[in-house]
């Protein structure tokens, strides 16, 4: 499909009367004065007609209920308004359930089915007139980034709900290389200029945009849905952060892919964000990017290992080569991190109660700022695991890494792509968490 319409003709349908459940809309639509329908004529219907003749109707009471049942995910919620994702794919306010043009005590739902509601109009309609047109099956949206309301295509027949304009040459010699237009959003926006939303003329004729119209059903409006791996706001910012946090999992295998610097930095700044005492910045971030300072890192961490376990615990070689296994998870990994806390800005007290309570400050701001960066990293897509080796050859790290005597390794963050989706989890009841008193 592709071509440029020299004019549009857009006309509202006068005379259809109420619907109710049951009615034949096409056989009423016919039956209007004046109307008739041409090859290449597109059909734009608002829902909540169709959801009238499909019956779709529920008592008010049940508004919430309703929104629940519609609902397969909130995307966002700010006090009682909540946006989500509906049986159908399509995010909006409330499910699409609506209590205006309703008979009080009444609330719409959206078709079942829009697009074989769509189907179901365009085959009636060419048994009673002959004619091969499209339609479709509109609601009122928001728009992230936008105030105001438009209406956009819900449901499609027989309509090319895209035009892709990607290998075309603008007049200027440029290849189009991203430009794909939402057709079916811009006829049921321009439908509805004549439509209007108190007008009691809930449908428009299109012509002069055959180009538009196919032989066959199509595919309705999937299309015009963006999966869920290519939608870069599948979320609110809230449930953005309460997706990262709880969905965070700690990762042990990871593909080959390099790790983009560029996401580690943003992850430091968040974790440099984190809270810390006297307004000081207890944290240092050294960045192993390169295989051979990761490789020079974990040999000698790995020979500390041993000494510790052989001379200090006694054990046998079977025993530490299964204990000395679980660093696998930093060999294996094509990033490391090593955060490091400084005392700097520390007071010095002459106690050994305070100067523990004082450290121990410093310490839950290091653990702050590792969670920050842990949940940073997840919500660019990637894993890691925060492994506690370093802690325990802190001057085999400070020598190989020729860091400062007073910074303290705090561990070691593996970070890269994760091999397989991490494994889902059952939340945790916070009330096995709280004493109130």
């Amino acid at each position: 499909m592709s071509g440029v319409a020299d004019s549009v003709e857009i006309v509202a349908v006068d005379g259809l009367p109420e619907i109710a459940a049951g009615d034949d809309l096409a056989a009423l639509l016919v039956g209007t004065d004046g109307f008739a329908l041409r090859d290449g004529d597109l059909v734009v219907v608002t829902s909540k007609v169709v959801s009238k003749a499909e019956g779709r109707i529920v008592q008010a009471v049940d508004r919430e209920a309703a929104i629940d049942a519609e609902s397969v995910r909130v995307v966002a919620r700010r006090g009682r308004t909540r946006i989500v994702e509906n049986r159908q794919g399509l995010v909006m306010a409330a499910a699409g359930v609506d209590a205006s043009n309703t008979p009080p005590g009444t609330v719409l739902l959206l078709p079942e089915d829009p697009d074989a509601s769509a189907r179901a109009l365009r085959k009636r309609l060419h048994e009673l007139t002959g004619a091969r047109v499209g339609v479709l099956v509109t609601d009122t949206f928001g728009r992230p980034w936008r105030n105001g309301l438009t209406d956009v295509a819900i449901g499609a027949a027989g309509v090319a709900v895209l035009e892709d304009h990607r290998g075309r040459v603008d007049r200027h010699g440029n290849e189009l290389s991203l430009t794909v237009t939402a057709t079916a959003d811009e006829l049921a926006a321009a439908a509805d200029l004549v439509k209007g939303k108190t007008s009691g003329r809930p449908v428009a004729i299109v012509r002069g945009l055959a180009h538009v119209v196919t032989e066959d059903d199509g595919d309705g409006v999937r299309p015009l849905i963006r999966p869920a791996e290519e939608d870069l706001f599948r979320l609110g910012t809230s449930e953005s952060v309460r997706e990262a946090v709880h969905g965070r999992r700690t990762v042990r295998a990871f593909t080959d892919e390099p790790v983009d610097v560029g996401a580690v930095r943003r992850a430091v700044a968040a974790a440099i964000a984190a809270p810390a005492p006297h307004h000081t910045t207890p944290w240092r971030f050294v960045l192993l990017e390169s295989e051979a300072s990761r490789t020079r890192l974990l040999d000698a961490m790995l020979a500390a290992w041993n000494r510790d376990l052989v001379d200090l615990d006694g054990w046998p070689p079977e025993r530490v080569a299964r204990r000395v296994r679980r660093g696998d998870v930093l060999r294996n990994a094509p990033y490391l991190v090593v955060p490091c806390l400084v005392m700097d800005g520390s007071h010095a007290y002459p106690d050994a109660r305070r100067a523990a309570a004082e450290r121990e400050m410093f310490v839950v701001a290091m653990g702050a700022a590792v969670e920050n960066m842990l949940v940073t990293l997840a919500g660019e897509g990637l894993g890691s695991a925060w492994v506690s080796s370093t802690m325990f050859c802190r001057d085999t790290v400070r020598e190989v890494l020729d860091l400062p005597s007073d910074w303290d390794p705090m561990g070691a963050v593996a970070v890269g792509r994760p091999a397989a989706p991490a494994p889902s989890r059952p939340p945790r009841d916070p009330e096995h968490f709280l004493t109130v008193r």
